[in-house]
């Protein structure tokens, strides 16, 4: 038979993460019996490491902070701005549209006063006539 015949095998292996944390533990104590110093040494350098990593993070969340801050505030007087804009908008449109309103209103009542003048004058030109 030839290496084209054979059909593909999978293998699925089942564990989870029992055999994962169980060669994590073997990993880490063969790196401590293996390590190039002593606890003690090895202990130090952690905790160095852990006080720079924490002043590292109270650092860059300070700096967050302050950018986050400075969007907050920046981001709320603008929007401030837009619905007083908004507001002023309304008002002069119901300012316009109340004097749209009020001139349309004149005019249509002095073409009725018109319509009925003319009216009038043409009933007492026609009683004149009889």
């Amino acid at each position: 038979m030839s290496d084209s015949d054979e059909s593909p095998v999978v293998v699925v292996e089942r564990g989870g993460l029992g055999q994962f944390f169980l060669g994590l533990a073997v990993g880490a104590g063969l790196a401590l019996i293996f390590a190039p110093q002593t606890g003690e040494e090895t202990r130090r350098e952690l905790k160095n490491r852990g006080r720079r990593l924490r002043s590292a993070t109270s650092e860059k969340m300070e700096d967050l902070q302050e950018t986050l801050g400075g969007k907050y505030e920046e981001t709320r007087a603008q929007i401030e701005q837009g619905i007083d804009t908004a507001r002023q908008v309304a008002r002069d449109t119901r300012e316009v549209g109340t004097a749209g309103v009020t001139s349309a209103r004149e005019e249509l009542e002095r073409r009725l006063s018109d319509a009925r003048a003319a009216r009038h004058k043409e009933a007492a030109t026609e009683t004149a006539d009889e």
